[in-house]
């Protein structure tokens, strides 16, 4: 059996979610797994070792719709990357798996290692794959440079080529009882409590809002808007009894709300050529995007809050049958 190592980006919350479901199938089909995980702390908290913890390179989310480059680049230090791209054993591994990962897909890249790519981005980076009207070549370009690899399985909201599948839904989603207790569940990490908080109450004061921000530390109750810390189990109880999902155009999230049979609505962070991909694709299904949440995009929040409908997709769990193909694919003998 084989040893791998599977590393994930850390920022945002997408990554480990999928991790949920992949690190159990690759540990039953190798002699040794190692974790490596990159980015800011995450707000997940993970159910198994993580043998390799790096600074990486990581995007800070800001409080205004967007990313904060500034506090973004004054974390990003090159000689601390640079080092731990030196020191990651890459060579010691059959076979090394990167979810939108940098130190080990470079590490891999300066040893000229085999690197496979299992990630949604690796999707979104086809030509197949739904854009943006406005074309963001430089965005582009960083995301085809952030994690070089050398092959590419890629998951996305629908099948555009044969080498793109369905989301990872996580077994925990995939197991809950959905059910519409009415309120409302909100996810904008880019945005702080005090706007969402004025925004949820001016386009409705009747409805329930449940709001999970980044840049909350304990729970507050504002009318009706109650603020809570991202918690995953908290979140994924939230969006299991919710009326419908406002969130940002990432990808696990609308994902998983889709998958539940939830009304959603999304707003692509500000200058994150990803997520204006992945509106662009939402779009194409039939799912609402908004810019932003101001005064001027109101109309389209009221419209779906009051009119919106819900969009049918089938997510079948095919995760095991993509790992067994790739493990096939790109290890010397079989995984078994």
């Amino acid at each position: 059996m084989p040893r791998i190592l599977y590393a994930i980006q850390g920022t945002g919350n997408g990554h480990l979610s999928r991790a949920l479901d992949i690190v159990p199938l690759l540990q039953q089909r190798a002699s040794r797994l190692d974790v490596l995980l990159s980015g800011p702390p995450a707000d997940l908290s993970l159910p198994f070792a993580v043998r390799y913890r790096c600074q990486g390179m990581g995007f800070i989310f800001g409080k205004k719709g967007g990313v904060n480059f500034v506090k973004t680049f004054w974390q990003l230090n090159s000689a601390a990357f640079l080092r731990e791209i030196r020191q990651l054993p890459v060579e010691g591994y059959d076979l090394v798996i990167s979810d939108f990962e940098p130190v080990s897909a470079w590490a891999c890249q300066l040893r000229k290692v085999p690197c496979v790519a299992l990630s949604h981005q690796s999707a979104v980076l086809s030509d197949y794959a739904p854009r943006p009207t406005r074309e963001d070549l430089i965005g582009r370009a960083v995301l085809r440079h952030y994690a070089p690899s050398t092959a590419h399985y890629g998951f996305h909201f629908d099948r555009y080529e044969p080498s793109i599948h369905t989301p990872v839904i996580r077994r925990q989603v995939r197991d809950l009882a959905a059910r519409n207790d009415g309120h409302y569940t909100v996810y904008l990490p880019a945005f702080d409590e005090a706007t969402l908080v004025k925004r949820l109450r001016y386009l409705s004061a009747a409805t329930r809002w449940e709001v999970f921000s980044k840049h909350s530390t304990q729970e507050s109750e504002h009318g009706n808007v109650r603020v809570r810390p991202v918690s995953g189990a908290a979140f994924t109880d939230s969006l299991a009894r919710s009326a419908g999902v406002l969130c940002g155009a990432g990808f696990e999230t609308p994902a998983e709300a889709l998958y539940l049979g939830k009304k959603l609505l999304v707003i692509p962070m500000k200058n994150q050529y990803e997520q204006a991909c992945n509106a662009a694709a939402l779009a194409r299904l039939g799912v609402p995007v908004v810019k932003s949440l101001k005064d001027k995009h109101l109309a389209g929040l009221d419209q779906w809050l009051w009119q919106g409908r819900t969009v049918p997709v089938h997510y079948p769990d095919e995760t095991a049958a993509v790992v067994d193909k790739m493990l096939l694919d790109h290890l010397p003998v079989p995984a078994r």
